[in-house]
């Protein structure tokens, strides 16, 4: 993608509202760290405070968190392979990831499992707004249950 493109790209992360928050904030950050990877060109240029100091660049667009059930997220994960999102790119992060110490633990493992025993936390994805929305546009943003947003964006 092009710097251009990324005026119309849309992040989200979608993460099972049901799970303890400390599962739920690793989740995200894992989620966005990956996403990162696979979307570099959504990450601004570095940064300088009016003290000098630089400040490493951020995604350049809000990334809101969406609250999912397990179902949604797994019926999410079924739709990315549909025809018309083979564009979007998308990480997923799942029970087998997060039950495993090292990189090498969790690879073993999931070559051993059916993608349908899995039992997603969460889905992050980026790609053209228009495709994202399709996916994720009925999902509200993630709560506390007062109410409050968990994550501002």
């Amino acid at each position: 993608m092009s710097r251009t493109d990324t005026n119309n790209l849309k992040c989200v992360i979608v993460v099972d509202g049901a799970l303890p928050r400390g599962i739920i904030a690793n989740t995200s950050a894992i989620l966005g760290i990956s996403l990162g990877r696979l979307v570099p060109e959504a990450v601004g240029r570095d940064v300088c405070d009016k003290s000098g100091c630089v400040h490493s660049g951020i995604i350049e667009f809000p990334v809101p968190v969406l609250n999912g059930t397990a179902e949604q997220l797994d019926q999410l994960r079924k739709k990315l392979y549909a025809k018309g999102f083979e564009d979007v790119a998308a990480v997923d992060f799942s029970d087998i990831a997060q039950s495993c110490k090292t990189y090498d633990e969790f690879a073993e493992k999931l070559s051993r499992t059916d993608e349908g025993s899995l039992r997603y936390f969460g889905i992050g994805l980026c790609g053209e707004a228009k495709k994202v929305n399709r996916l994720t546009g009925n999902l509200p943003l993630l709560k506390e249950k007062s109410g409050a947003q968990i994550f501002p964006y």
